[in-house]
Formats: structure tokens, C-alpha cells, sequence
């Protein structure tokens, strides 16, 4: 185990500590880009209601995913024009992937 200590500054206090090989190994924090939207959960998409330059009011319905036999419609978030398709309909999507490509207006 590494017992070489590091400097770690949290609320504008400095603590002295030891860290983890996984720790140290951990992939940073990514924001993620409200203009891509992704799959909450793995599933098949069903049905597609929008295509790439159409506009979308906020709650419009966008697409229906389903899984575990339950169909989730996704909705427009805000006022939106989609920018481009990641998936056509019948596509068996996984977690977190792109789906659409949103500008807001």
C-alpha cells in the first residue's frame, strides 16, 4: 500500500492524506452536454416522432423507448430543434448512449 501522503484541498482547507492506486487511476469528471441527450436505460426503440431540422415544443413527445416491456416516451426537454439522429427506429440501445442531438432555441 502507498503510505506517501498528498495534499488535498477541499473548501479552502488542505488536508494531508493518503490515496488509493484506484483513486489516483479514476476517470475525472466529464460535465455532460445538455445538448445530447442519451438513454436513461437499455432497451429498443419502438417509435420516432421527430426527424433532424424538426422543431419541438418543451414536453413534445420525441420518441418511445421501450424496456422490460414498459414504453417510455422521451420527451422534448425545452424548446428545441433537432440537430441529428443517433438511432433509427428497432435500434437496440444501451445505457447512456446518444440518442439525439438538440440545439436549444
Amino acid at each position: 500500500m502507498n503510505t506517501e501522503t498528498q495534499n488535498m484541498n477541499v473548501d479552502d482547507t488542505l488536508y494531508e492524506t493518503t490515496f488509493t492506486k484506484k483513486f489516483l487511476q479514476r476517470k475525472p469528471y466529464e460535465k455532460a452536454d445538455p445538448g445530447k441527450m442519451h438513454a436513461h436505460i437499455p432497451g429498443i426503440i419502438k417509435k420516432i416522432f421527430v426527424y433532424e431540422g424538426k422543431r419541438a415544443k418543451k414536453g413534445e413527445n420525441m420518441m418511445i423507448l421501450e424496456a422490460m416491456k414498459m414504453e417510455n416516451t422521451i420527451c422534448a426537454p425545452a424548446d428545441i430543434v433537432v440537430k441529428k439522429l443517433y438511432i433509427k427506429e428497432g435500434d437496440i440501445v444501451v445505457k447512456n448512449q446518444i440518442l439525439i442531438e438538440v440545439d436549444f432555441i
